[in-house]
């Protein structure tokens, strides 16, 4: 692959004792193994990202959107990603409130741009807040990739920092390689035409 895509890495829990940057930086070296991408790892726990939002959507408002100064380093990231990876765990069968309040606060910044998933959780892995997630994601005009990793039982399921499942990398790739596609066939449209949002 000649071209490297932005690739933004979100770890969606900021709750204490978290097992998101784990899994993130297993992710994140299966990424750079692919080759495919220039990859930033960005953890939600370190902006500032509070729950009230302005009166006006960020849809309308555009730049002039006034979001906190603890949020610039998180905005900055989301705006030059071609592709993003959500490490989510699932509490109470969805997602962090964490990360949906990220999201509502970058309403274009997921315009046409691939999401792929990476959930862990327990019996099911996370599957319930991925379900949640992509509903959430399509109606923002993002693409959402449908061959993500979900992993059961991440607590007897993971040792040293990686999953003992020894198809896990294989899985990531496939995610990758689809990432990939998408990301170049996404970034070649919006460099070609405004998209229609």
């Amino acid at each position: 692959m000649s071209e490297k895509h932005k690739l933004v890495i979100i770890i969606g829990s900021v709750r204490e004792g978290r097992f998101g940057p784990v899994v993130a930086s297993w992710v994140a070296d299966q990424a750079r193994e692919h080759g495919g991408f220039d990859i930033d790892v960005v953890d939600l726990a370190d902006a500032e990202i509070p729950l009230s939002l302005p009166a006006a959507p960020p849809k309308f408002a555009g730049d002039s959107y006034p979001r906190p100064d603890g949020m610039a380093s998180l905005t900055s990231h989301l705006t030059d990603a071609d592709a993003f990876i959500m490490v989510t765990p699932e509490y109470n069968h969805s997602y962090p409130a964490s990360l949906k309040a990220a999201i509502d606060w970058h309403f274009t910044h997921w315009t046409a741009k691939p999401v792929a998933f990476v959930s862990y959780g327990g019996a099911a892995g996370g599957r319930h807040a991925v379900l949640h997630l992509e509903n959430v994601l399509t109606e923002l005009h993002a693409v959402t990739i449908r061959d993500g990793l979900a992993f059961p039982n991440y607590r007897t399921t993971w040792e040293d920092g990686r999953p003992l499942d020894p198809q896990a990398p294989g899985y990531a790739k496939t995610l990758l390689d689809q990432l990939t596609w998408w990301a170049a066939a996404l970034r070649a449209a919006r460099n070609s035409v405004p998209y229609p949002a």
